[in-house]
């Protein structure tokens, strides 16, 4: 007897410390975690600081200064083919085209032949609400660099014989782009669902226009949106605010002061589609999206967090059946599709959030079914985890394009654009973090339930359900 309560007492004593042990563990566990969080938002709060300057004639000067050897400067400009219209559509495309073919002051042996001389690299784009032209080089090469900027801006020739020589050009970029279904069907998606109005045009305009577009209209254009109101300056890297000040009003300080872009007419969202049947393609390409918000919208950033949710997936990948996302899952279990990428595109005062596919022919009304059982998932039934798993692929996405000079002066860009002042990673973290599984569902409902959505398809999509039937189930009957 004495024995046998000798072992209980110690069998006690041994559960007693492994409790103990096991609540040390936990309590280590969560200390490390709440450090590893603390430091994570130490880390954002020591970000380098952003300083703004605007000049009298209101360009705005935007720098972010670094430990880099190398910078990027770049020229973010509020104009792009949402401010053209359908006779000059494609405008601002060519005029990105033509900025490099010689100046006033550089022949274009001479330009291309200095910035090689810097090793630096010297590019731009245009979207439908912005142009770009942006260069990096060496730290000790920024006013050089500037001084380039400048002068291809306001300086290019626009020589009409180069014009008539860079059509061909365009036009071969043109059919390039038309042989990538992914383009083609983003192209028709703003067509119809922005029908009628500018963001309905595509970037780089119809041939037509491309074979019509004068050195006169390309002036026009650079004389009406070049203003300085609507410019950045933005640098980032291994530059001085205050010098970059200083060749900003040098160089800059001519540019007209006009601040036209108010008149921007509002273009509105139409449910609808457009289906370009092509059966020699081996696979059916499609997007269906619904109207989502603009950049500055307080809706913004709960939707970014529902569109990772949904998140992208591609047959390549490995461990299909075992993702997190039912949708991926369902498409690897059953061989639903090729790829699929969920997307939000954001633009000043409207946005299309969505879907693009790209499924065998004979399983496209499976996999629309199943993407529109995903949405509906999103308006009834959204659980924490995985809108934790969401937000911690944001925050991943957010710091994976801060890496390097160029992405961080281009978010500066684009920032001053949109919110008309640099967010910083710890905002930006702040407002992803913000978002919970009631605010998702909240945002799902208002404008995924019972909406009607654009749709556009090419390839072999005669499987594609049609538009009534893709209608009728955006909506969940509800008891």
């Amino acid at each position: 007897h004495t024995q046998r309560t000798l072992f209980l007492s110690l069998a006690v004593m041994a559960a007693s410390l492994a409790r103990s042990a096991s609540r040390g563990l936990a309590a280590a566990r969560n200390t490390r975690s709440y450090a590893a969080a603390a430091s994570f938002q130490q880390a954002l709060l020591h970000t380098p600081e952003t300083k703004v300057t605007t000049l009298k004639n209101g360009l705005r000067v935007a720098t972010e200064q670094s430990a880099h050897k190398t910078a990027t400067v770049g020229l973010y400009i509020d104009a792009g083919s949402r401010f053209e219209n359908e006779k000059n559509n494609g405008t601002a495309h060519f005029l990105e085209h033509m900025a490099f073919k010689g100046t006033k002051k550089r022949t274009q042996h001479q330009l291309e032949l200095e910035v090689e001389n810097m090793g630096a690299h010297l590019n731009a784009y245009t979207s439908r609400e912005q142009t770009t032209y942006y260069a990096k080089c060496f730290s000790k090469d920024v006013p050089q660099a500037t001084e380039i900027l400048s002068d291809i801006l306001q300086n290019s020739l626009l020589n009409p014989n180069q014009v008539e020589a860079e059509r061909s050009v365009i036009l071969r970029e043109m059919a390039e782009v038309n042989d990538q279904p992914e383009e083609v069907v983003f192209d028709y998606l703003h067509a119809t669902a922005y029908q009628g109005t500018p963001l309905g045009l595509t970037i780089l305009g119809p041939e037509e226009n491309v074979r019509s577009i004068s050195t006169a209209d390309l002036q026009h254009y650079i004389q009406t949106n070049y203003t300085a109101p609507r410019i950045v300056l933005a640098a980032a890297g291994g530059v001085d605010h205050e010098q970059m000040v200083a060749l900003a009003e040098e160089h800059f300080s001519g540019l007209p002061v006009e601040n036209n872009v108010d008149s921007i007419p509002r273009c509105a969202f139409t449910g609808s589609e457009v289906r370009v049947r092509d059966d020699s393609l081996p696979q059916a390409h499609f997007v269906i999206a619904v109207e989502g918000v603009g950049w500055s919208h307080p809706d913004y950033f709960p939707l970014m967090v529902a569109n990772a949710m949904v998140g992208n997936w591609d047959r390549s990948f490995g461990g299909g059946q075992n993702l997190s996302s039912k949708l991926a899952r369902t498409s690897a279990e059953h061989s639903l599709a090729h790829s699929y990428m969920s997307f939000h595109t954001s633009y000043t005062d409207t946005g299309l959030w969505g879907l693009y596919g790209v499924a065998d022919p004979l399983k496209v009304e499976d996999f629309v079914y199943e993407v529109q059982q995903e949405w509906m998932g999103l308006c009834t039934d959204v659980s924490t985890a995985a809108v934790d798993r969401a937000k911690n692929q944001l925050r991943a996405s957010m710091l994976f394009q801060f890496d390097g000079t160029t992405p961080v002066c281009d978010e500066i860009g684009r920032q001053m654009l949109t919110y008309g002042r640099r967010m910083h990673a710890y905002e930006l973290d702040a407002r992803i973090n913000a978002v919970d599984a009631a605010t998702v569902k909240e945002v799902a409902n208002k404008y995924i339930f019972d909406k009607s959505p654009a749709v556009a398809a090419f390839g072999p999509v005669e499987g594609l359900p049609d538009y009534n039937r893709v209608r009728s189930q955006m909506y969940w009957l509800r008891l």
